[in-house]
């Protein structure tokens, strides 16, 4: 990859079991996890009796870093490179989430293969050193005791570590740990020693500003260690049981992969077992995406979806119901916490439907269960079901306990669900998931038909700058829920429903070219708002579909009017403020007629993250002009109550909203397309 990420995915499990190096080399920064919180993991190696130092800062001036020579990430692995005096060692993290497979997807164990090399053909002495801290199971290091075990099952040596309160499914909120379950460091490396040791290091405060520079201070913490001579190949998991993930609407649930109570000590051993296999599945997904992408869009291209896969699927967790159907929940992370939120499951889709559109149903279905809430009162879809890990109710616009209106998304939220719908049932060509909600989606379109035309002033996704009434994006998704409500009758044997539906959003949409036309071929960002505009990204589905419900003219002179519009590092989302959304301008982009127009609108993106100056996974959100992520000037990692405006307060960061970066790849495999 020659991208350059402005963080590194190391283990990428789930929202909570997720650690990310934010440098250039994986001895230039401690591990953190996505939150920015130290995750630290440790590692040095013993080379002829030196020590030199492979993974985490400096801590003593007598241990220096071994040089890092290659550095590479694909989207399951990550590959570091260090070489030096004739010896040659290779990290290779990798955590296989294979959306084909559910139980290597939810098995929350992560690989970590150290290959051993001679560049110089003489013998050498190596071992490795590996130290895990307590704050992989603690929200905040030194909130609790942690307990320690050292295990060993056959071959497998492991230490294990968790809390010693383990409040399980107690706190719901954005900028939080777990801090309940256990952590297991494994290896089967004949001569190796787990172990535990007492450590002080300098751990980071929070701060009581927003200048985001975090202080030292040092503080005595627990570290679970493995000794190892290494061989040729040494291999080392990471894993952790959680015991019970996610709570919906009163009930426990655990992970899919232990869903009739497996033990993990058992899967850690199939994990090392089933290794080779595994690694050669993910090189084989890897590769091939790589390649198609390259085909559908560029290298470039290529390489932001690279680095987006592993993100956006490690950000929700999978579960099932007491039906036995899958819940695929997403956290919106750092923009408030919430989970199962549609507005947020809408823009990541198009990388489930290229590989498995059952876990879009997954995000819908606890959306359709929040209807059965005694809160819920209204006849448009819901915002969420609650706020990760707790699915108890929508939590978004709750105070005293009733959900505000004027915190609702109607138009937003009704058009997000008409169209996953349809695409589910277009993707799977079986329309039944859909049919079983048919009540429901009819009662929505009638809401889009009554209000979507010219829509009120009321919240949409967009609303970084405040609420805006007369939204001309969100009428066009408005009109591709009519569309997609027809499309849907016509898969269920109801064409002249369907014919109907269709023609009133094609008169939607000329309807809507009049009123929203700037007269220089550029289309407004709200109707009453001459010589604005903003991304159209919503009309995407027209061409996945290959409805033809847009004039084709419309879109031509949009798309030209974004090549003039775009600054150094991207289109701006719209006309009010230089900043972009990465999801919907690869969206807006996928709209370009030629290859060349696509690229030109994607390149400035990728040049942002390879340049971003703030280390984290990737931000959704961010400064068209510099190229870096848009954060605000609130007091910073203090979210844990989703009423609180976490988008001003943190940069969005490891969102699931990456997942939309797929368009492209899902537009060019055409598994979309009616006829």
């Amino acid at each position: 990859m020659r991208l350059r990420p402005p963080a590194v995915p190391l283990i990428t499990v789930d929202p909570y079991f997720n650690v990310w190096s934010p440098a250039d080399t994986l001895h230039g920064a401690d591990t953190v996890h996505w939150t920015e919180m130290p995750n630290t993991i440790l590692a040095t190696a013993e080379i002829d009796g030196r020590t030199v130092r492979l993974m985490g800062r400096k801590r003593s001036a007598e241990v220096r870093s071994m040089p890092q020579v290659k550095r590479d990430v694909n989207a399951l692995t990550t590959t570091y490179v260090f070489e030096e005096g004739g010896v040659r060692l290779t990290l290779l993290f990798t955590t296989p989430l294979l959306l084909d497979d559910l139980y290597l997807l939810t098995r929350p164990v992560s690989y970590l293969e150290v290959r051993r090399e001679f560049t110089d053909r003489k013998k050498h002495t190596v071992s490795l050193h590996l130290a895990v801290s307590e704050q992989i199971c603690l929200d905040v290091a030194g909130e609790d005791a942690v307990t320690t075990e050292i295990l060993e099952n056959g071959k497998i040596k492991s230490a294990k570590m968790g809390s010693v309160k383990q409040n399980m499914l107690t706190v719901a909120g954005d900028d939080l740990r777990i801090n309940w379950g256990y952590f297991y460091l494994s290896t089967d490396a004949p001569e190796a020693k787990l172990g535990v040791e007492k450590m002080t290091v300098t751990t980071a405060d929070i701060p009581d500003d927003a200048t985001h520079k975090l202080t030292d201070r040092e503080m005595e913490m627990t570290f679970v260690t493995l000794d190892a001579p290494l061989g040729a190949s040494t291999l080392i998991t990471f894993a952790y049981d959680d015991i019970y993930s996610i709570q919906y609407f009163g009930k426990n649930l655990r992970s899919y992969w232990n869903r009739e109570g497996a033990k993990i000590t058992d899967e850690i051993a199939k994990a090392h077992a089933d290794y080779k296999r595994v690694l050669a599945r993910c090189a084989a997904f890897s590769d091939k995406l790589f390649l198609d992408a390259v085909r559908a869009g560029g290298e470039k291209y290529a390489e932001l979806l690279e680095l987006a896969y592993r993100q956006t699927v490690a950000a929700h967790k999978l579960v099932l119901d007491g039906n036995g159907d899958i819940l695929f929940i997403s956290k919106e992370c750092y923009s408030n916490g919430c989970a199962a939120t549609v507005d947020v499951s809408y823009p990541s889709i198009p990388l489930f439907l290229l590989y498995n559109p059952e876990l879009v149903k997954g995000m819908m279905r606890p959306i359709y269960r929040e209807l059965e809430h005694p809160l819920w009162k209204y006849d448009f879809a819901p915002h969420d079901a609650g706020c990760y890990p707790l699915l108890n109710g929508q939590v978004y616009g709750l105070k005293n306990g009733e959900l505000l209106y004027d915190k609702q998304m109607p138009v937003e939220e009704c058009g997000n669900m008409l169209i996953m719908e349809a695409a589910v049932a277009i993707a799977e060509k079986d329309v039944s998931f859909a049919a079983s909600h048919m009540d429901v989606l009819e009662q929505w379109v009638k809401y889009l038909i009554a209000n979507g035309t010219d829509p009120e002033n009321q919240l949409c996704t967009d609303d970084f700058a405040g609420h805006l009434a007369h939204n001309c994006n969100l009428t066009l998704k408005a009109i591709m829920g009519l569309a997609c409500y027809g499309i849907l009758r016509g898969m269920m044997g109801k064409k002249r429903e369907e014919n109907k539906y269709l023609a009133m959003a094609r008169d939607m949409a000329k309807d809507w070219a009049r009123r929203a036309a700037n007269g220089d071929g550029s289309y407004r960002l709200a109707f009453d708002r001459p010589g604005t505009f903003s991304m159209k990204y919503n009309i995407v589905w027209d061409k996945l579909f290959g409805t033809g419900i847009m004039p084709v003219e419309v879109i031509e002179s949009e798309v030209a009017s974004y090549r003039r519009r775009s600054n150094r590092y991207g289109l701006p989302l719209d006309s009010r403020l230089p900043y972009s959304k990465s999801d919907w301008l690869v969206w807006s982009a996928t709209l370009a007629g030629s290859r060349d127009d696509f690229e030109a609108l994607v390149e400035p993106l990728w040049c942002a993250f390879n340049s971003m100056p703030r280390r984290v996974p990737m931000t959704d959100w961010y400064w068209t002009v510099s190229g870096d992520q848009r954060t605000g000037n609130h007091t910073y990692r203090q979210h844990r109550d989703p009423e609180r405006d976490g988008k001003l307060a943190n940069g969005f960061q490891n969102r699931t909203v990456q997942g939309g970066l797929f368009i492209k790849l899902l537009e060019a495999k055409g598994t979309l397309k009616l006829h």
